[in-house]
């Protein structure tokens, strides 16, 4: 018998070593009433991000080893049940509270999907590749265009998330996962917010990291195009 809890507004966050942000990024979503559950996928850190989870009295599951955030969402939605879910990435800090500006479109203005926009990060943070790419994608495949394809902060309905066949395990997930809802004529409202969270700098660490997100993107467009 299915004995999981269901719930109207579920939260997943998906983390890898943010030890340093999840416990304020957890402190701005409980402020959000609308919000019933929380779940954090620990996507196997090395620091003590685990622990600050648990402080804070919501549910985690520890992943033995990193796997990607894409894996880590998933694990998240085979242990909830909700209605609605939103995906967050946990370095926002006390900004986490600027995702209720996205509940209303698909709560209650029936939206399937609402994406937040992130003002303009400075050119010197080197996500411009990265974005063009996943930008190209989304227009090959679909002749739309967005402008927070990247965007980890989203809520989708159930009935959207159930519409998507195809969650890639690791950066290329909001690339696939948007691609495959505007195929699938889902709605899509993108809404401004005034969130901040942690740039990838222009040290070798940030290369490396952007480096990844660009072959994650790139194997993902090239494994949908295979798939048709």
């Amino acid at each position: 018998m299915d004995t999981q809890e269901y719930h109207r507004l579920s939260v997943i966050i998906p983390v890898y070593n943010e030890g340093d942000k999840i416990s304020s990024t957890i402190n701005g979503l409980k402020q959000i009433d609308d919000i019933e559950k929380i779940i954090v996928i620990d996507d196997g850190s090395s620091d003590n991000t685990f622990e600050e989870v648990k402080k804070n009295n919501v549910d985690c599951i520890k992943i033995d080893k990193n796997r990607g955030k894409g894996y880590a969402i998933k694990e998240g939605l085979n242990k909830i049940k909700s209605e609605y879910y939103i995906f967050i990435d946990g370095d926002l800090g006390h900004t986490s509270q600027e995702i209720e500006s996205l509940i209303n479109p698909v709560l209650r203005d029936g939206y399937d999907i609402a994406i937040s926009r992130f003002k303009e990060l400075d050119k010197k943070t080197g996500i411009g590749l990265v974005k063009k790419l996943a930008k190209f994608g989304v227009e090959f495949y679909t002749g739309n265009s967005l402008d927070s394809v990247l965007s980890g902060q989203r809520i989708y309905s159930k009935k959207a998330l159930e519409s998507i066949e195809y969650i890639p395990d690791r950066y290329g997930i909001e690339v696939a996962m948007t691609i495959q809802a505007i195929e699938n004529g889902l709605s899509i409202k993108e809404v401004n917010v005034d969130m901040s969270h942690r740039v990838t700098g222009r040290d070798i660490k940030g290369f490396f990291h952007r480096g990844k997100q660009f072959k994650d993107i790139f194997f993902t467009l090239f494994f949908m195009y295979k798939r048709r």
